[in-house]
């Protein structure tokens, strides 16, 4: 048994529907056994009793639920940055190129050892992984992902036309290399598989097909894919699927839009689109600072909300411009104000729920992470701002918690990250 004494933060409650949705408590206890949470409250209340129990001291800092990244793709961490293109473009000579490299071993252990280094250092502890288009690359993140005790959820890119050769595969062959992922490591731990389509633009009907077919291969597996992310993009599709009514319905007509589906960016859906969405329970990742980045557009979060589609957060490295989820929080703030009547004012209430437990529960696991409630698993990371730093200097200052939370996703960056657990397991 271990007590945390902390000033917590948390959203148990949904800011889309509850305004009073921030809990906020200092000097609090949270009472920790065998990973999960199985006490909170004052800390002078907790602690009698409590004489032989290891007691971890974080004031001083700020302790937030782990945050939950919906879209990352582990290939793409040495193509960040990489500014000044448009989806299409940057993909040609910015991701693809990478993405090939990783059909070495040699090379996809270095990439898969800086990728979830990255994801710790920034407080995310649970992801949905784009992965790469190599089962055996996909063995190699598996396996350091078992041992780095982070929740991964991931699977093997397939594609099937217009990528480059090299990343290209039939879909007799993606059906038996994604079975056989799936069976070595889907359930092991804290790892999921996700079956993973490029998007429906590089995949014909026939490999759509064997996604479906995959996607019976075990029970718990999610589906993720891109959609609506460009209008290039978007007009493309429409040109290679003429039967499908949207974007959406490329995917909808093979029986992959369902509650254990998540479809990054979706930033020019159509009415229909989020209706089928909403009526569905598949869910949109906003990718913030790739849609800033790649000039994709500013995402309709007013228009989900209103029509019922749910929503979550990724990074989208690395069209995305760094792994910490506050950055991403604070991106959407800025996007909602640009879009003036026409976007969704955001509290910060708003961005720490979008960044953790909306994501848990877009992963199926609101059950056991996404908050520090009684009865969650322990995953956990602690903000201790540098001294003397202006994070530090504003904190100091703030005049509630609704304030210090804004400053922290305005100011907060990976440096400020302390420790990280993930059911209890420090993982940083």
């Amino acid at each position: 048994m271990t007590l945390y004494r902390a000033t917590v933060m948390d959203t148990p409650r949904n800011p889309f529907v509850e305004a009073d949705a921030l809990t906020a408590e200092s000097d609090v206890a949270i009472m920790v056994r065998d990973g999960v949470i199985t006490a909170r409250g004052p800390f002078a209340e907790l602690i009698t009793g409590a004489d032989q129990e290891e007691v971890v001291d974080l004031r001083g800092g700020v302790l937030l639920p782990g945050m939950v990244d919906t879209h990352v793709h582990y290939p793409q961490i040495r193509a960040l940055a990489g500014l000044g293109m448009p989806l299409l473009d940057w993909l040609e000579k910015c991701a693809l190129p990478e993405e090939a490299r990783l059909a070495e071993d040699a090379y996809a252990q270095v990439i898969t050892g800086e990728f979830l280094t990255a994801l710790a250092s920034a407080g995310t502890t649970t992801a949905l992984v784009f992965g790469a288009h190599f089962a055996s690359a996909m063995d190699v993140l598996f396996e350091a992902a078992e041992r780095s005790g982070l929740r991964i959820t991931a699977g093997q890119v397939v594609s099937d036309r217009i990528l480059r050769p090299d990343l290209l595969t039939r879909p007799a062959i993606a059906l038996s290399e994604g079975r056989a992922l799936i069976e070595r490591w889907h359930g092991r731990g804290r790892l999921r598989y996700a079956v993973t389509p490029r998007f429906s633009l590089s995949t014909t009907d026939a490999m759509l097909d064997s996604c479906a077919e995959l996607m019976q291969a075990a029970d718990g597996l999610w589906f993720t894919s891109h959609i609506n992310e460009n209008l290039a993009e978007v007009a493309e599709v429409r040109q290679l699927f003429p039967e499908a009514g949207s974007y959406l319905d490329s995917y909808d007509q093979h029986g992959l839009v369902t509650g254990r589906s998540v479809f990054a960016h979706n930033v020019h859906a159509t009415d229909a689109e989020l209706d089928r969405l909403a009526a569905t329970g598949a869910w949109a990742s906003h990718c913030p600072t790739s849609n800033s980045a790649l000039g994709s557009g500013l995402f309709p979060l007013r228009r989900h909300v209103e029509r019922g589609a749910r929503v979550a957060m990724g990074s989208d490295v690395g069209a995305g411009t760094g792994f910490s989820m506050l950055k991403e929080g604070l991106q959407a703030y800025f996007m909602q104000q640009l879009l003036g009547a026409d976007g969704l004012p955001l509290t910060p209430a708003h961005l720490l729920y979008l960044c953790t437990r909306s994501g848990a529960q877009a992963l199926g696991l609101d059950d056991r992470i996404g908050d520090l409630r009684v009865g969650k698993e322990f995953d956990a990371v602690w903000l201790k701002p540098r001294e003397g730093s202006t994070l530090a200097t504003v904190l100091d200052h703030a005049s509630d918690a609704n304030d210090a939370l804004a400053k922290i996703f305005a100011l907060g960056n990976p440096g400020d990250v302390a420790k990280v657990w993930v059911a209890g397991d420090r993982v940083r």
